[in-house]
Parts: structure tokens; sequence; C-alpha cells
């Protein structure tokens, strides 16, 4: 679907706001920004990001890959840093004058009746239930709900990325809201970068969960599973960086400390990830909260064996039964780990595997999707 923009003959802009910046800055929506800001682009839209500006390559604005990249300041607070960073890009939008603003996620969307009063056409991703991630205390949920309920209730078009999150939102708030998944990008590794001979890891010989060190991750159940498999020859591998939760990610790297073989690998981005994938025997997703499990698709898509755990958001991706486990229960996924470890590679299972993942959820299709919503909202306001 190509661009249709405003009416006035123009090319029309869109500005993404609500995450931290692109590109490879850790993350579920700044992955999601990244990948459709690119197919916007080649649609024919003027495509801005506005990032924060600690998290990015330069301070100073920057084009990457025809998307322009502009940083504001943020506070270093994980509670005030969304809400006061889309604050700012609210009035920056303001000044710009996109054809649309785009909103991602449910705290950020606080600040949609506030660009609704500047004049701004604005479109809102609920990327999930972010109150319910066990980091935020009780005011922080407050005010998520809230942002919740500003984004439903004031956008010009809502998205949601599960079927579960558009149903209750249509629910619970009387307002269409249209169920757009994320997309997944499978990217096959194009040289050897040695990451293997690095970690000391075997092909095939270590299970692999890609992922933030944050408490709804549950990283602490998977080191605990792993831990009973009691297989000298099996590693685990947890790919991610910690974000703010210093007491669990201290806990976590205690625990990996304490159990031979778990290879802490921090954040891995390009060829790298993309060889821990390929390599890998097994992927893992033990999560208590998703809004759509985009390292899960990943995994899927470059045909690994995958458990998750048996919360909605995993559920919709609708894998066979023996691919779910029921969440917090280390025993039995120990034991699916151990079952699934033992199992022959099947060659044929993991091509189809990573053919559905790419024409269910390949970024095309969820593009199209996207603008179909963004040109109505401008036909709409337009009349």
């Amino acid at each position: 679907m190509m661009a249709e923009g405003s009416g006035t003959g123009k090319q029309p802009k869109v500005m993404m706001l609500g995450l931290r910046g692109i590109p490879d800055v850790q993350g579920g929506v700044e992955k999601h920004v990244e990948e459709l800001s690119q197919q916007f682009v080649d649609k024919g839209w003027d495509v801005s990001v506005i990032g924060r500006k600690r998290y990015l390559l330069t301070p100073d604005p920057y084009i990457w890959k025809r998307v322009k990249v502009f940083p504001l300041w943020s506070p270093a607070s994980m509670k005030f840093e969304a809400v006061v960073h889309t604050a700012l890009g609210v009035l920056y939008a303001a000044r710009h004058r996109p054809d649309i603003l785009h909103i991602h996620a449910i705290g950020p969307a606080l600040m949609t009746p506030f660009a609704r009063l500047l004049g701004l056409k604005v479109v809102v991703t609920h990327h999930g239930y972010d109150y319910d991630r066990q980091k935020w205390g009780g005011l922080a949920k407050r005010i998520l709900k809230l942002g919740e309920q500003a984004g439903m209730r004031f956008a010009n078009g809502r998205i949601a990325v599960s079927n579960d999150i558009a149903r209750t939102m249509g629910t619970r708030y009387g307002v269409p809201v249209q169920c757009v998944p994320n997309g997944v990008t499978v990217r096959r590794s194009r040289m050897d970068t040695g990451i293997l001979q690095k970690l000391e890891l075997t092909p095939h010989r270590y299970v692999i969960m890609v992922a933030r060190i944050v408490p709804e991750k549950r990283q602490h159940d998977l080191i605990a599973a792993f831990a009973k498999l009691g297989d000298p020859t099996v590693k685990l591998v947890l790919v991610g960086s910690a974000e703010y939760m210093a007491a669990y990610s201290q806990e976590v790297k205690t625990l990996a400390e304490n159990v031979p073989g778990v290879v802490l690998a921090g954040m891995q981005t390009g060829d790298d990830l993309a060889l821990l994938y390929e390599n890998a025997g097994l992927f893992v997703l033990p999560s208590s909260h998703e809004g759509m499990p985009i390292a899960l698709l990943e995994a899927m898509g470059v045909g690994l064996p995958v458990l998750a755990s048996n919360i909605t958001a995993n559920l919709e991706i609708g894998l066979p039964a023996g691919d779910y486990f029921p969440l917090g229960d280390v025993e039995q996924l120990a034991a699916a780990m151990r079952s699934k470890l033992a199992a022959p590679f099947d060659g044929d299972r993991a091509a189809q595997q990573g053919s559905e993942v790419e024409k269910e959820y390949g970024w095309l299709s969820i593009s199209d999707q996207t603008l179909s919503i963004y040109n109505a909202v401008l036909k709409h306001t337009a009349l």
C-alpha cells in the first residue's frame, strides 16, 4: 500500500513517539518501530522517530536508512522517563506538524489528549498491559492505566498488537481497535563473527533466551529449570541487558554464577544475534507478561524448537500444546527442556515453521495494515 497522504499532493509525514529510539536499542517497541519505519519509507512516507537522547548514537539529529531520528532529553528515571519525554515529543511534533503522530505504548499514550489539543492527528498502538509488569509500584500502575484510557478514548486511530488486547480495549472503552500484530524479520547471518567461540558454545548444545533482564521475563525460572537438567554438555545463554531493576539483575547474575553452564551474553545485535539464534538447540520464553513476543517469533522464524509459558500473549501464537508449560512451574519446564533437547533435529519441520512465520508475520503486510489506519484517519479528519 503506497502513501495516500493528506490530500495535498505532498509526501505524507509520520512521527513516531514513545520509544527509546532506533537503531539497535533493546526493546520490543524499539524493534517494532525500527522495522515499520523502513517499510513506510519504502512506501513513500517521510518518517521521523523522536528518541531519548541517552540511548541514541549521537545527541544530534541523524538519518538512519532514510529515517530521521531526533534525540530529545529525558530524565534518568524509570518512573518519569517515558511520560516527560513524550510530553516534550508532543511539543516537538506540534512545531513540525506531521500528518500523523504515532504514539507507541500506554505510558506515553497519557499525552494523547495534549497532542489532540495541539491539533495533531494521533494514532496509538497498545503494545501490552504494561501495568501488569512487576517493576511498577501502585502509583505507576495507576498512571499506566490512565495512559491506556487516554490513548484509547482520545486517539484518532487505535491499534493493538494482539487480538486479546483489541477485544479487551473495545469492550472496556467502547471504541474501535484494530489488531495489527507485531512482525518479525528473519535475518540470517552473513559471516561468522566468532561469537560462539567467544562465549565457548557448541552448536545446538545450548538453550537460548533473548529478553531484557527484568522480573516479568523470569530468567530466574529458566536458570532454576536449567540447573535441574544436570547435563554438562548443554549450556544456557541469556541474551539481553539489565533495565533499571538493579536488585533483579543482581539476583540473575548471582544465580548464573552459581549454576555451571549459564552464560550472560548481554545485549547482542546483527550477525552476532543471528548466529546465536541459528546455532541454538532450543529457545525458551518463560515470561509472565508479553504484548506480543517478537523474540519467540524470531526464534521460530529460524526454525528453532521453542518452549513458552502459557500466558495469553504466547498462547495467541497457536503453538502445539507440547510447546507450552505452566507459568512458573520449574519442574515442568525442566522436563519439557529435557524432552526437547533429546529430540533429533527435524530440518523439514524447521523450514516449514520458518516459512509460516515469515508469511504470517512479515512486515510488508503489517506495514500495509498500519498505513490503512493512517489513511483512514487522514480521510476522516479531512471531511
